[in-house]
Order: C-alpha cells, then sequence, then structure tokens
C-alpha cells in the first residue's frame, strides 16, 4: 500500500471516530491537543486501523504517536515489513 493510500484510510478512521470531516484531519494534527483525545480514544482509532489493514498496533505505539503523520509513518512501515 503506498503512502497516500495509507495516509487516507487513517485519515477516514480517524475521523470517524472524532466526528469530524476527513479534510479536517490532516497530518500536522495532534488529536490530544486538537480534539482532547483520551486514551480509549486512542485505541479505538487503533483497532478500527487494525482491523482494517490487518496488522498489530501496540497501545504504546498509539500513546506515543505525536500526529496523524506519526501514525501514518508508523503504520506505513509495518505495511511494508508484511510484504
Amino acid at each position: 500500500m503506498e503512502r497516500a493510500e495509507l495516509a487516507e484510510v487513517v485519515r477516514s478512521r480517524i475521523a470517524q471516530v472524532v466526528g469530524v470531516p476527513v479534510d479536517e484531519i490532516g497530518e500536522g494534527t495532534d488529536l490530544r491537543d486538537e480534539y482532547e483525545m483520551d486514551s480509549l480514544e486512542l485505541m479505538e482509532i487503533g483497532t478500527r486501523l487494525e482491523n482494517t489493514l490487518g496488522t498489530r498496533i501496540s497501545a504504546d505505539d498509539l500513546l506515543e504517536m505525536r500526529n496523524v503523520g506519526h501514525c501514518i509513518d508508523l503504520l506505513h512501515r509495518r505495511v511494508q515489513e508484511r510484504v
């Protein structure tokens, strides 16, 4: 999966959980600061992404993500490792 395609998937799943249009979620978006997300909401995003991508995302990975772009980069590496 190309990074751009993965970015759309990630942004879409985040938008579903946050309840905002996808175009409001950019790579620089900090979910904790801008949407006051807690660990349970981050876990919900992680679960949706795991189900969509078929790859494991640890709780530690979710909690250390600084912004959406960091999330995309991490997942892109994981998806590429599977290929």
